[in-house]
């Protein structure tokens, strides 16, 4: 069965107590292509039903999507795709913060972003008396990183460019699915959007 309906099939199957563990080992025996595969072939549909299966499941924190194996500021590629009707594949490239924080650094990699800025962020834990908290782990636009991976491109604010209508006011909470594998929900301007994405790690040994 090709990987791209494995999901699927494992979603629309029989409810059971094992369904999310089903979905989590799928994954994580997949190939890293594989894997890949399988999230971008992904439908909003299956995206919200992944958000509403794995709530307090598999929280996710700063050592997921940076392995702590991994230098500050060294990249780290998650490969993603959202639920907008255009421009649905695109990056978020993270790094680890340089100090004795567990910040993480990171821009999203996309063919718009010369439109739109590069759309940077710092990714935390949230905080329990967050109004608009709905997981524990989120990647805020409304922070700005200090500094960056010297390959990135300038960092300048999310009010710049277009990225006011895309970026500005924007927090993305996060899901964990697999080892490799999560799923995230946009919060705007503190209210929950229709928005959703998968996110890939590849690790550095995948290339």
């Amino acid at each position: 069965m090709p990987a791209v309906t494995i999901l699927d099939t494992l979603l629309l199957g029989h409810d059971d107590d094992r369904k999310v563990e089903r979905i989590t080992e799928a994954l994580d025996a997949m190939s890293p292509k594989g894997r890949l595969a399988a999230v971008r072939g992904m439908s909003k549909a299956t995206m919200i039903r992944l958000w509403s299966l794995f709530e307090d499941v598999n929280e996710v924190d700063a050592d997921f999507f940076v392995p702590s194996s991994i230098d500050p500021l060294v990249e780290v590629i998650h490969h993603g795709k959202n639920s907008l009707p255009a421009y649905n594949f695109f990056q978020k490239r993270f790094c680890r913060a340089d100090d004795d924080s567990d910040d993480l650094y990171g821009y999203n990699h996309q063919d718009n972003a010369w439109i739109t800025g590069p759309g940077y962020y710092v990714a935390h834990a949230s905080e329990e008396n967050d109004p608009t908290r709905i997981s524990p782990y989120l990647i805020d636009y409304t922070r700005a990183p200090p500094k960056k991976v010297d390959a990135w491109p300038e960092i300048i604010s999310n009010k710049a460019k277009l990225g006011r209508f895309v970026y500005a006011g924007m927090k993305d909470y996060m899901r964990g699915i697999s080892e490799h594998v999560s799923v995230g929900k946009a919060v705007r301007g503190g209210k929950e959007t229709e928005n959703y994405f998968m996110l890939c790690r590849e690790d550095r040994e995948d290339g």
